[in-house]
C-alpha cells in the first residue's frame, strides 16, 4: 500500500463522497475511484459501502482509517526530523495525563523554543493507557504519565511534583462543607472514576474494600467533562486537585484522609533515537529535575 494512496482514502472517509476528495486531491472521479478499488482488492476487504449520496465506512475502513491517521502522522514527523537534522530543530511530540505538572514542561519548553525557535511542539492529552500506547508506536516522543502506570519496559524521570487525590463536588453536596473526606463519607455517594488501567486497584486499596462496595455510576477519561456533570449533582468525581479550576464556580474539590497522592513521571521509549530537538529537551528535563 503506497503513502499515496492511503491518502486517497483518507481523503475520501474525511470528505464523505468521492466527488469532493477527487476535488480536493484535484484528480478525476473515475481516477480516484479506480485507485480506491485497487486499494481494496490488495488489502482484501471493502472499505465503503456507496450510497446514493454519501459513502459509509465498513468496519474495516474505520480501522484503516485510524490506523492509517497513525501512519501518516508517523511518517510526517519521521520525515521532518530527519529532513531538519543540522541544526537543533525539528518535532517534539508529548503527550500528558491531566496534571498541574505540565506546567513545569510547558516552562522547559518555553525556554528551548527561546533558544531554537523553528523546534515545533505537539501535544496530545489523554490518561496514560493511550499516552503508553502512542509512545509505544511511536507516535509520541515522551510521554506524561501519572501512577499508578507500568513503567518497567520504559526509561523514565520521575518529577518533583506530586498529585493529591479527593472527590470533586457541588457545592451544594452534603459533603462539600468537609475539609476533608473519608473512605466511610463515600459509600451512598454516586462517585465517578477514571477508567485508567490500576487505578481501580489504588483506589480499592485506599477505601479498604472492593469498589463493587460504593455507588460508582461511571468513569471518565479526561475530567473536564466529568466535571460538568458534578456541576449538575449528577456525580462526585473521585479525581485529582488543580486540573479544574474550581474559583467562582459551584464546584469545591475535596482531599482524601487519610491523603492519597500519585508520583508524576515522564517516560520514553527505551533505545529511542531522538531528533535533535527532542533529545536537547530531555538533557534540560534532567538538568532541570537534578536541580530540584
Amino acid at each position: 500500500m503506497e503513502f499515496r494512496v492511503l491518502t486517497y482514502f483518507l481523503t475520501v472517509a474525511r470528505e464523505k463522497t468521492i466527488s469532493k476528495a477527487a476535488e480536493v486531491l484535484n484528480l478525476s472521479q473515475p481516477t480516484l475511484s479506480k485507485q480506491l478499488k485497487e486499494l481494496e482488492d490488495e488489502l482484501g476487504v471493502t472499505l465503503f459501502i456507496r450510497g446514493n449520496r454519501s459513502i459509509t465506512l465498513t468496519e474495516d475502513g474505520v480501522y484503516l482509517m485510524n490506523r492509517g491517521k497513525e501512519i501518516l502522522s508517523l511518517v510526517e514527523l519521521t520525515t521532518t526530523n530527519l529532513t531538519k537534522n543540522e541544526r537543533i530543530n525539528g518535532q517534539i511530540a508529548i503527550g500528558g495525563g491531566e496534571t498541574q505538572a505540565f506546567e513545569f514542561i510547558g516552562q522547559i519548553l518555553h525556554e528551548l523554543r527561546e533558544t531554537y525557535p523553528e523546534i515545533d511542539i505537539h501535544i496530545f492529552s489523554g490518561n496514560a493507557d493511550d499516552i503508553l500506547d502512542k509512545v509505544d508506536k511511536g507516535l509520541l516522543d515522551f510521554g506524561l504519565v501519572i501512577d499508578p502506570v507500568e513503567k518497567q519496559k520504559y526509561d523514565y524521570i520521575r518529577l518533583p511534583q506530586i498529585d493529591h487525590w479527593g472527590i470533586l463536588v457541588n457545592k451544594t453536596h452534603p459533603l462539600s462543607n468537609k475539609k476533608t473526606v473519608t473512605a466511610k463519607d463515600l459509600e451512598d455517594t454516586p462517585l465517578l472514576i477514571s477508567n485508567q488501567s490500576l487505578v481501580d486497584t489504588q483506589l480499592s486499596e485506599w477505601l479498604g474494600k472492593n469498589l463493587d462496595y460504593f455507588n460508582i455510576i461511571g468513569t471518565y477519561n479526561l475530567l473536564y467533562n466529568a466535571s460538568l456533570l458534578a456541576k449538575k449533582g449528577v456525580a462526585s468525581v473521585l479525581c485529582i486537585d488543580n486540573i479544574v479550576n474550581t474559583t467562582n464556580t459551584t464546584l469545591t474539590f475535596i482531599p482524601f484522609s487519610p491523603a492519597l497522592t500519585a508520583n508524576i513521571n515522564i517516560v520514553w521509549k527505551k533505545n529511542q533515537v531522538f531528533s535533535s530537538a527532542a533529545k536537547e529537551f530531555l538533557r534540560r528535563l534532567k538538568n532541570q529535575n537534578n536541580t530540584r
